[in-house]
């Protein structure tokens, strides 16, 4: 982005050094590019299903535009018979659903709906966190090194792969999943750079 400005499409990241067709084909449906040259690369909808999403809303009287303006907060209305509707698109009842479910929530993020864990009253913010204090927390992101979760002070923590269980793992999704509610116990906490260090080993 430094290099080449922003984003202009989500085809434009194949363009990244070393992001190739396979990466592209896992990531392109979390990425969002707001103000592009296609609306629906601001929605979750894959590429893989655009040309689905847009004979659906031509077929429901809509236009990609729709999506930019926040107009199809009602398409799922237009929809009586949705297995028939799958089959004309060429597409499975699940995956219209989904699109359906994308275009009328643009900016919809799904961690949102996942259940939130009873966090305790006296723990707001960074500042009321202590070392050995165990907490209950959401995992909110997976990543090769660990794991970020969520304990209720406006900024996730971090379990290092090595401090998310005792056994050896290659990958911190082979013990936790995003959404899992999980016991955490702080490590540290440096409230200048707004990092909090977690383990769930050893509670």
């Amino acid at each position: 982005r430094e290099e080449n400005g922003r984003f202009s499409d989500r085809k434009s990241l194949l363009k990244v050094a070393k992001l190739g067709p396979k990466a592209y084909e896992q990531c392109a449906g979390f990425m969002r590019i707001t103000g592009g040259k296609n609306p629906l690369d601001a929605t979750g909808v894959h590429p893989e299903s655009y040309e689905a999403a847009e004979k659906l809303l031509e077929k429901q009287g809509f236009r990609p535009e729709d999506i930019i303006g926040g107009n199809l907060t009602g398409l799922s209305l237009t929809i009586k018979d949705y297995k028939r509707l799958a089959e004309e698109l060429g597409i499975g009842e699940i995956t219209l659903r989904d699109i359906v479910k994308e275009l009328e929530k643009p900016a919809r993020d799904p961690r949102d709906e996942m259940p939130r864990p009873i966090l305790r009253t006296d723990v707001l913010d960074m500042k009321d966190l202590k070392e050995g204090m165990v907490l209950k927390g959401t995992v909110r992101n997976v990543i090769d090194f660990g794991v970020f979760v969520d304990i209720g002070v406006h900024q996730d923590g971090l379990v290092h792969i090595s401090q998310i269980t005792d056994r050896y793992i290659k990958h911190p999704l082979e013990a936790v999943s995003v959404g899992d509610i999980v016991d955490v116990k702080v490590m540290s906490v440096d409230l200048k750079k707004k990092r909090i260090q977690l383990t769930m080993r050893g509670i």
